[in-house]
């Protein structure tokens, strides 16, 4: 028999495992030991065996690797949605991520004036790139595009701002375009009916009350079909010109690139809507951009100067690392070199031969093993995501595993080191080549063998 007293103190414990204090440090491994301590006491019954002391550092080491475990981990998209909200939107380019790292190394000129000695401006990084890309006069960068359609809109609080209901809308994360509105302070005034609005509409407004605005939202995954109608963006431009009014045009995604040359639907860049007339433009640095999460506005200078010095946009501001990676995702755009260093664009871009030639190279590695009672492949489709393009899939072809329990199958993967995040269709498991990335083969082939051998 044994009992609560031949439990070893603590500082016993500490003696017999430096390791952990050695990797964990002193505080953090005392309070384990004392967590485990006290849940054997807990769970104590008289005359029941007391862990041995191996025992107990085990279960502390335990503890202790779950409490030190990064929350956010890196994992490997088989899922075949591009922009994957739910696994972080765009991965980054190899030279954005240098530059991530470089920024985060050391000190930087983020708000330093090397000519001068002085202090400077953090909105002039990326200014210059944003503006030659999309002819902008000028551009600023917030946290991300929430912010800034709140920031456009926010030097006309308490005035009103013309908007279209078919543009009403509420994307992932309960943002709606209302209350972003609300919260500016500007007063929303509704035009047109559900599923159409005519010019007609916006100039019979604009001759009732006064107008301090006209904004345009993009629908991310909301579209609109069948009896429909909007005017044109030039002419919606042409009309708040008329009335001395600012254009304000929420992209959402927001593009450099004309998406219809890799087979999609056309989605209008931010070079077009800016040339189309548009004062002010918004979009995300993190989906079709590829870059990092950050919300980018562009536009006329004198606007942009008057959203520089508003209040909230210290509160709204980007950081050094945000910047360092916006940068060098800007000039593979000036480099002409977008679609073969951003991954979202070599995604797009893959075609359906290659995503083929990839996937039979996972079948050819799997199926030696014997493990799989099935492998084959079949074709698909790979969407965008994030918002961007609804509705638009991409032809692709991917590796289906036919298992016992796709769902622990799928358990298993999400468990593994890293993590493997796929799909199920017609009880098989699904895994699309086009969102993983090259280098991520070698683990992907090692987990899916070492998934289907339990």
């Amino acid at each position: 028999m044994s009992s609560l007293r031949s439990l070893p103190s603590i500082d016993k414990l500490l003696t017999a495992a430096p390791e952990l204090t050695d990797e964990y440090g002193h505080p953090l491994t005392t309070d384990a030991l004392r967590t485990v301590l006290d849940e054997i006491r807990a769970a104590y019954i008289p005359g029941s065996t007391i862990p041995s002391e191996n025992e107990i550092i085990d279960r502390a080491s335990t503890l202790l690797g779950t409490l030190t475990a990064p929350t956010l981990q890196p994992v490997i998209n088989a899922t075949g949605v591009i922009l994957h909200t739910n696994l972080g939107r765009a991965p980054l380019s190899r030279a954005a991520t240098e530059a991530i790292q470089a920024a985060a190394f050391s000190y930087t000129t983020l708000e330093f004036d090397l000519a001068s000695g002085k202090r400077g401006s953090r909105y002039t990084h990326a200014e210059a790139l944003l503006c030659r890309l999309t002819g902008a006069q000028a551009a600023l960068v917030v946290n991300n595009n929430a912010a800034a359609v709140l920031l456009a809109l926010s030097p006309y609080a308490r005035r009103r701002v013309l908007i279209s209901r078919t543009q009403l809308i509420e994307i992932g994360g309960g943002f709606r375009i209302p209350d972003v509105l609300a919260q500016s302070g500007a007063k929303l005034v509704e035009i047109g009916a559900t599923n159409r609005v005519h010019l007609s509409d916006y100039a019979q407004a604009l001759a009732a009350q006064p107008i301090a605005a006209i904004l345009a939202a993009h629908p991310s995954n909301f579209r609109i079909t069948g009896f429909t109608a909007e005017p044109t963006r030039a002419d919606l431009a042409a009309l708040a010109r008329q009335h001395g009014l600012p254009f304000i045009e929420d992209l959402g995604s927001g593009t450099l690139l004309d998406t219809a040359a890799y087979g999609l639907a056309h989605e209008p860049t931010v070079q077009e809507t800016l040339a189309a007339g548009a004062d002010l433009v918004t979009f995300s640095g993190d989906k079709l951009l590829g870059g990092p999460q950050a919300g980018l506005i562009a536009g006329r200078a004198d606007l942009i100067a008057k959203l520089k010095k508003h209040p909230l946009a210290r509160a709204l501001r980007a950081d050094k690392l945000t910047y360092a990676a916006l940068s060098a995702t800007l000039l593979h755009y000036l480099k002409n070199e977008a679609a073969r260093e951003i991954p979202v664009w070599k995604m797009i871009a893959a075609t359906p031969e290659r995503l083929r030639a990839r996937a039979q190279s996972w079948a050819d590695a799997l199926s030696p093993g014997g493990a799989l009672f099935g492998v084959s492949l079949t074709p698909g489709l790979s969407t965008i995501g994030g918002g961007s393009l609804p509705g638009e899939t991409l032809p692709t072809i991917l590796l289906a595993l036919s298992v016992r329990s796709p769902e622990k199958f799928l358990a298993r993967l999400r468990a593994s080191n890293p993590p493997i995040i796929a799909r199920i269709e017609n009880d098989r498991v699904l895994l699309d080549p086009r969102t993983v990335l090259v280098e991520q083969d070698v683990d992907l082939l090692k987990s899916l063998s070492q998934s289907t051998q339990r």
